[in-house]
């Protein structure tokens, strides 16, 4: 029996599905979740695109976006705005009620 490895990027198939997957990472508070996520987008855009559009490397990219990777801030914003995303801060009203 012949398997293939497990690939999210493979059932992002649009930009709800996108924001969606982002969002339930982010629940996560997990930044390794998170960077492979963006990663995990990234490769579902293509990642040649991501790269021509950032102006970023793109095995640099490959290795950077990744669980375990280590990208900048700005590896990441580029990133996202490649994708059409930005990023917004929500304030936490639970955490504010115990301040």
């Amino acid at each position: 029996m012949r398997t293939n490895e497990f690939d999210e990027a493979r059932y992002i198939h649009d930009y709800d599905d996108v924001v969606a997957y982002l969002n339930v990472v982010l629940e996560e508070n997990d930044l390794d979740a998170l960077v492979d996520a963006i990663g995990t987008v990234a490769r579902s855009e293509g990642m040649t695109k991501i790269s021509e559009r950032t102006g970023l490397n793109r095995e640099s990219l490959y290795r950077s976006l990744r669980e375990g990777g280590n990208p900048s801030f700005a590896t990441v914003q580029k990133v996202l705005a490649a994708c059409g995303l930005r990023l917004s801060i929500v304030g936490d009203s639970e955490r504010a009620a115990l301040a």
